[in-house]
C-alpha cells in the first residue's frame, strides 16, 4: 500500500479512492456498438481456492460485486468454468436485475474436475450446452459477449468457429471473441464470424502476445489482458517500477494498471479481487497519468526483463 492507505498522488494532489470513477479510464465499443468503460472487472477470484467452489467470504464477495456499478465499472468478465458456475451465480445474486449499461461477458470451452484443473472441450454440442447454462446462471436472454475460453486441439478449429457462428445466428450471443490465440487463429475464426475481442495473458513483463495486441489495435478488436497486474522482478525494491510507484505515491499494481491502460486504446484490463478495498485500489489507477518518460521507462524495462526470461 502507499504511505497513506487508499490514497495516491495525481499531479501533486492526494485523492481518496472513494472518489474514483472507472469511466475516467475511457470507453471502448466492443464489436462497434457495445460501449463499456475500459477498466473492467475479472470475476475469477470471487470463487474458492483453485478457482473451485464458493468463496471463503461469501458476503465480502457480494459486497465487492455490488460496489462495481458505484465505481463506474460496467464490464464484468467471467466464465462458466469459474467455480464451475459459482462466479456466474454470485454475479446474478449480487446484481440482478442488472443496472442499465452493465455488460457481463462470459466464456465457455473449459471443463473442470477439481481445483486448478482445466481441460478444453470444444465439441459444438458442448459449447451450445454451456451457453444455455450461462444464460440460466446469469438470468439473461442473450449474452452480450461470449468468448471461447480455449481452442480445443482435439476438435477441428473450423467446427468450433462454426458453432460460435451458430450462437450468433441464433442470437443467444450478441458478440463473440477468443481467448489465448495467435494472429493466425483470429484470422481463421474471422472467416466464420467477426471476432469482437481477444483475451490473452499480457502485462508489463509478459509480452508473449505483443504481436496479437498490435494486430488487435490495428483491427479495432478489443484486447482483454488477463493477469494484467503481474510485474515480477520489476516490482522489487529499487526497480524502475518501485521508483515510479514512489513518485506517484501509488502501489506497483496501480502503476502497472495505469501503464497497461495507456498501452493501447483497445485495451480492456479486468483486474480481479474478492475484496472491496482492493477493488477500490484498482479503480484508483484510472486517475494516475503517467508522464511520457515514465511510460517509456516502464515499457523498456518490461521488455528487457521479458526478453531476458525468454
Amino acid at each position: 500500500m502507499p504511505a497513506e492507505a487508499g490514497t495516491f498522488l495525481r499531479k501533486g494532489r492526494t485523492m481518496s479512492t472513494s472518489s474514483h470513477d472507472a469511466a475516467r479510464s475511457g470507453s471502448f465499443k466492443i464489436g462497434g456498438d457495445l460501449d463499456v468503460n475500459r477498466l473492467g472487472f475479472g470475476a475469477m477470484r470471487i470463487t474458492g481456492k483453485g478457482v473451485w467452489g464458493p468463496p471463503a467470504d461469501h458476503d465480502e464477495a457480494i459486497r465487492t460485486l455490488k460496489r462495481l456499478p458505484e465505481l463506474g465499472v460496467n464490464f464484468i468478465d467471467t466464465a462458466d468454468s469459474y467455480g464451475p458456475d459459482v462466479s456466474e451465480w454470485l454475479i446474478r445474486e449480487a446484481l440482478h436485475p442488472y443496472p442499465k449499461g452493465l455488460t457481463i461477458a462470459t466464456k465457455g470451452g473449459l471443463t473442470r474436475s477439481g481445483p486448478d484443473i482445466w481441460w478444453p472441450v470444444g465439441r459444438p454440442e458442448y459449447l451450445l450446452q454451456q451457453v444455455h447454462k450461462s444464460l440460466r446462471n446469469l438470468g439473461v436472454e442473450q449474452i452480450e459477449l461470449w468468448q471461447l475460453h480455449r481452442i480445443d486441439p482435439k476438435v477441428p478449429a473450423d467446427e468450433q468457429f462454426d458453432a460460435i457462428k451458430s450462437l450468433l445466428d441464433q442470437k443467444l450471443v450478441r458478440h463473440a471473441g477468443l481467448s489465448e490465440v495467435s494472429i493466425a487463429d483470429i484470422e481463421a475464426a474471422s472467416k466464420f464470424f467477426d471476432v469482437a475481442t481477444v483475451q490473452n495473458r499480457y502485462n508489463l513483463v509478459d509480452r508473449t502476445s505483443e504481436d496479437v495486441l498490435d494486430y488487435c489495435t490495428a483491427q479495432g478488436i478489443g484486447f482483454i489482458p488477463w493477469f494484467p497486474l503481474a510485474a515480477g522482478d520489476l516490482a522489487k525494491p529499487g526497480s524502475v517500477l518501485d521508483a515510479i510507484s514512489g513518485k506517484y505515491n501509488a502501489t506497483p499494481g496501480q502503476i502497472a494498471l495505469a501503464w497497461i491502460l495507456r498501452r493501447s486504446p483497445v485495451m480492456l484490463p479486468i483486474p480481479g479481487t474478492s475484496k472491496v478495498a482492493h477493488l477500490e485500489q484498482n479503480v484508483a489507477a484510472v486517475d494516475i497519468i503517467l508522464s511520457d518518460e515514465d511510460f517509456s521507462a516502464l515499457d523498456a524495462e518490461g521488455r528487457r526483463l521479458f526478453q531476458s526470461a525468454t
